[in-house]
């Protein structure tokens, strides 16, 4: 073989090899995929609370009905309840940026010890289990009730444009390795078909933690936190959390999306803390 032709033959094997190895990373996603979804359908599960069979689930039925659930006897804008589902007194006083909150659950025994595994464990089976959560939470809204169960999507006109998870700080996504709010996410929008969205939006300072400063502090904590880079003109954008205290993270965000066009805002949350909490 000629110094030429050997040196061609190298040069296609050095791109192949390239070619295999951009392509790696979406072979080894696919079968990460793949294995968590077979050990899901194939390992049986104990309930994590009680420790009963639950097969493929994290929760036995009868754990599952005893969370604390919110009713619908709740604030449509930011989930407080009250005596009827009527908007409360706080939001017709100074409305908040966001449209509507959606809460599964009050934060108490034993949902705040599910979510603080997920955060301060790494437990992040958790995680699919409160998507899951809230794409039935979803479904009802719709009015769709049983479309999850039958591999449906849900009606187009009832969906958002994007999904967005609260963003972490940098410093606070390195120490922790993992950002809860989008774990949950990426089950609401694989249920939903509803694209995240990832690195549009940013929380461009390291804030204190919210739940260390007192309630009324925790609006200037977070001022001008996030920042977006796309332009939402006309878009609806839902939002998911893991708890909504004070809702000052929450509205600060919706007010930087409206500030760059969307035209609604609704939170979708695992857990509402109550006042007296």
């Amino acid at each position: 073989m000629s110094i030429r032709n050997w040196f061609i033959a190298l040069v296609n094997r050095l791109f192949s090899l390239r070619e295999m190895l951009h392509s790696l990373p979406l072979l080894l996603s696919g079968l990460a995929s793949w294995v968590m979804t077979w050990s899901k359908h194939q390992m049986a599960c104990d309930c994590f609370l009680c420790g009963a069979a639950s097969g493929n689930v994290l929760l036995c039925a009868a754990c599952d009905e005893g969370l604390p659930y919110l009713t619908d006897q709740r604030c449509p804008q930011c989930a407080l309840p009250g005596v009827d589902a009527r908007q409360c007194g706080a939001c017709l006083r100074e409305a908040p940026y966001f449209d509507a909150t959606h809460a599964l659950w009050t934060y108490d025994f034993p949902v705040n010890r599910m979510i603080q595994s997920l955060k301060f464990s790494c437990r992040l089976a958790n995680a699919d289990f409160f998507g899951m959560a809230l794409a039935r939470l979803a479904s009802m809204k719709s009015g769709a009730v049983n479309q999850l169960e039958h591999d449906r999507a849900l009606p187009s006109d009832s969906l958002p444009d994007f999904i967005l998870p609260v963003p972490l700080s940098a410093e606070r996504l390195a120490a922790r390795g993992f950002n809860q709010a989008l774990e949950v996410a990426r089950q609401l929008s694989q249920q939903t078909g509803v694209p995240l969205m990832r690195y549009d939006v940013v929380r461009q300072r390291n804030t204190m933690p919210q739940s260390r400063l007192p309630w009324k502090a925790r609006v200037k904590n977070i001022r001008h936190a996030f920042d977006c880079q796309m332009d939402l003109t006309s878009k609806t954008v839902w939002v998911v959390d893991d708890v909504m205290t004070t809702g000052a993270t929450l509205n600060e965000l919706a007010r930087t999306l409206k500030a760059h066009g969307a035209a609604r805002v609704e939170n979708w949350v695992l857990a509402r803390t109550l006042k007296h909490e």
